[in-house]
């Protein structure tokens, strides 16, 4: 996605978790504790991967895309899928992503990644608004020159 930013990768941490298991320091039945809810977000608006489970390696994996911000407001903490995503992040000035992968079949879920989704920072005019917003209620002069420019039409 073009909008995509501040991507954090949770590569690392989970292959220490792996690491864990396979060294029998972690049980299965503490990685393998996928919710109900996380199931059937999978089941409904996950996206299958090429990836098989590193626990049971009879299914492969299952991307679920969490969303939260401001602006979503009764939608935060929804899950949705890749063509939501693009048509919100076109809509929304910011909100992060959250995403979750797991194994339907052993409950195996991971944190893989996080991002932030948005115009906020693609779209020059976000910015004038942003400094007007924080100029206060007189405008400031980004949204002065704007209103001059306006008037002048």
């Amino acid at each position: 996605m073009r909008s995509q930013r501040r991507i954090v990768d949770y590569s690392l941490q989970r292959r220490a978790v792996l690491r864990d298991v396979l060294s029998g320091r972690v049980g299965t039945y503490e990685v393998c504790d996928a919710s109900p809810y996380l199931k059937n977000a999978a089941r409904f608006h996950g996206e299958s991967t090429e990836e098989p489970c590193p626990i049971c390696h009879r299914e492969n994996l299952t991307h679920v895309h969490y969303i939260y911000g401001d602006e979503l407001k009764q939608s935060a903490g929804q899950a949705r899928n890749r063509a939501e995503l693009s048509l919100l992040a076109m809509t929304l000035r910011e909100f992060q992503v959250y995403v979750v992968e797991v194994c339907r079949v052993c409950n195996w879920n991971h944190l893989v990644e996080q991002y932030l989704l948005g115009r906020q920072g693609l779209d020059p005019t976000d910015a004038d608004d942003a400094g007007a917003a924080l100029a206060g209620s007189g405008g400031g002069p980004a949204l002065m020159s704007k209103r001059r420019r306006e008037a002048h039409r």
